[in-house]
């Protein structure tokens, strides 16, 4: 049988607020600004040279590193329930896959994520997320459907001038559910609580807040992946570091300058 990566979206507020003795800092203080629900992700991840992404990200922000090893991500995921303070998801809008190419940076003693590209196949979302979080968003046709176990993956980038993009492969989880331990390489790659974006020579910090990833060990069939090599970058020959999560609700806040 064959279905849309879809599941019914957003769980209760008080729930995911419940989970804050994991994260790294308090939550900020200012109201969160946006909710969405991450479905069906596969982390797919490179060891790389750090020396070969240091001309790619802005000279403020350090590229973070687990035991002096750098590492570059593709995710493939779909998202739901996607929608503003105080307003209900849009039908039609509110659900759509997502693909992003990213590594870790830090600044000011917070580790986060660099983004390299976001591909979604909502054009809304895109115009939205380029103008408010100053990321590289870019529109793609993307199709994402379940069968035998499997999560079948499509991205082709179709934003006018930019590179050519393209994911195809399936992937499925392995393995039981755990929460990967601090101080662990799993940990090091997905336990991030905010984004650097940049825009005009200026570094941006996005908060966002979730609960600790329930994460299962993957299985990842990848014919076409040339989203690395979109952005500038090459991946190493050996297979990547695999890892599933079924569904993270997660919340942001505004980006805000640093200094």
């Amino acid at each position: 049988m064959r279905k849309l990566c879809r599941v019914p979206a957003f769980r209760s507020m008080s729930a995911l607020f419940n989970h804050t003795k994991h994260r790294p800092w308090p939550l900020p203080s200012a109201p969160w600004i946006m909710a969405q629900s991450w479905h069906d992700l596969l982390f797919a991840h490179w060891p790389v040279d750090a020396a070969m992404l240091r001309s790619h990200i802005p000279a403020d922000l350090a590229i973070d590193t687990f035991d002096g090893q750098a590492w570059l991500g593709i995710v493939p995921f779909s998202m739901t329930g996607v929608r503003l303070r105080w307003t209900p998801p849009v039908p039609g809008l509110s659900a759509f896959p997502e693909l992003n190419v990213r590594t870790y940076v830090t600044a000011q003693d917070k580790p986060g994520v660099w983004f390299f590209s976001l591909d979604a196949a909502s054009a809304l979302a895109v115009a939205a997320a380029r103008l408010s979080f100053h990321l590289p968003y870019f529109r793609a046709r993307m199709q994402c459907t379940q069968a035998d176990g499997w999560i079948k993956y499509e991205s082709h980038r179709t934003h006018r001038g930019a590179p050519s993009a393209i994911l195809e492969g399936k992937y499925r989880p392995m393995d039981e559910r755990f929460e990967a331990p601090r101080g662990s390489l799993e940990h090091f790659l997905t336990e991030r609580y905010c984004l650097y974006s940049a825009a005009s020579g200026r570094i941006y910090r996005g908060e966002i807040h979730h609960p600790p990833w329930q994460l299962q060990t993957a299985e990842a069939q990848l014919t076409r992946n040339s989203m690395a090599e979109a952005a500038g970058l090459a991946l190493p020959p050996e297979p990547p570091l695999l890892h599933f999560a079924r569904r993270q609700d997660m919340v942001a806040w505004a980006p805000y300058r640093i200094t």
